[in-house]
């Protein structure tokens, strides 16, 4: 695996939400900085070091409510 993808959501408590698409990897964060350090721990954890992906992706996704 080059690659793995994480969709990141605003948590409804405030800070993030970070789950992998393609594997059962899961973590939350206070800001920006803290995500990317426990998005990087999360992989460490996950995967052995052979297969460890190359690179993380994240994508954000920001929901908006408005008014119909």
């Amino acid at each position: 695996m080059n690659e793995i993808i994480f969709l990141v959501e605003d948590a409804p408590e405030g800070g993030f939400t970070a789950r992998a698409l393609d594997a059962s990897v899961f973590t939350d964060a206070e800001d920006l900085n803290d995500l990317h350090h426990k998005v990087r721990e999360a992989v460490d954890c996950h995967f052995e070091p052979a297969d460890k992906p190359k690179m993380i992706r994240l994508h954000f996704v920001h929901e908006q409510v408005i008014a119909a």
